[in-house]
């Protein structure tokens, strides 16, 4: 499965809701979806992502397509590298990273999501797969997620200085005095973002479609 030739059948659609956590009703919503943005083809490629008019004032509007090839994000078995092209499976895939919570979850589900959405967000800083993102991209991170809030303003720049010099801390504070810093784990990442309520706040409104309304 991945690239459908026509729609989905009933069971396709009950396998992808039962492995995305969407309902059969965003399957098919996102199906025509995928379907206007390929053109009518099979697979989808970086340039029908580029051209959503609003993805293009998004400040990581780059991770946001890149995310969508990176095997890490869809392929389990093979989570190394990048591909040009994807079907709707992998397409659904990554999108169920930005679903928003359901009105009925329990705390390990809501966790489990929690994990899931800075899992996805850890890798699109990590670039070179190697596990780790260095200082410097933890604070392009932040810088680049509080810019295009009104609300923050010029204190972007500050804010994200103390979250690298907090990254810092977390991470080189637990070091032995002879080891080399290599870089930011998922779990000194995990430590950063505690008290981030990253669940409700990770979705996106660029495919025409706001999927803060998939939440039933």
């Amino acid at each position: 499965m991945g690239a459908f030739h026509s729609r989905p059948d009933e069971n396709d659609i009950r396998h992808l809701a039962e492995k995305t956590g969407f309902s059969v009703e965003q399957v098919e919503i996102l199906h025509r979806r995928f379907k206007q943005l390929s053109r009518d083809e099979d697979t989808l490629q970086r340039e029908h992502l580029y051209g959503i008019p609003d993805l293009e004032c998004n400040p990581i509007r780059t991770q946001i397509v890149a995310a969508f090839f990176d095997k890490r994000n869809f392929d389990k078995d093979s989570p190394q590298g990048t591909v040009q092209e994807i079907g709707f499976e992998q397409f659904l895939t990554v999108m169920s990273h930005f679903r928003p919570l359901k009105l009925r979850m329990t705390e390990e589900q809501r966790e489990q999501l929690r994990l899931e959405k800075l899992q996805f967000l850890f890798n699109m800083y990590d670039l070179d797969n190697d596990g780790k993102i260095s200082l410097e991209e933890y604070r392009h991170v932040v810088y680049e997620l509080l810019s295009q809030n009104p609300q923050i303003g010029n204190e972007s720049a500050a804010i994200a200085d103390a979250a690298m010099l907090e990254a810092a801390t977390i991470c080189m504070g637990q070091m032995e005095p002879d080891q080399v810093y290599e870089g930011i784990t998922f779990q000194d990442f995990l430590k950063m973002w505690t008290g981030i309520d990253i669940e409700t706040k990770m979705h996106v409104r660029f495919l025409k479609m706001d999927n803060t309304t998939l939440c039933k």
